[in-house]
């Protein structure tokens, strides 16, 4: 479950980052510096969130 959370983060976070590019328009939030940063930012929280639970995962006895 909590792999599953820190992937739709990170996801979240590359959309956002996209957006704050202004890759991805139609949005308030394109060409926006704000999301610029905050966009990368989510996304490798998202990722060690990812990360960290599939170490815990793989570590677990079966």
């Amino acid at each position: 479950m909590t792999f599953a959370i820190g992937l739709l983060v990170a996801l979240f976070g590359v959309i956002w980052a996209l957006q704050g590019f202004g890759v991805l328009g139609g949005s308030p939030m394109s060409s926006t510096a704000t999301w610029s940063i905050i966009g990368p930012i989510t996304a490798l929280i998202g990722i060690v969130i990812a990360v960290f639970s599939w170490r815990k995962l793989s570590a677990r006895p079966r």
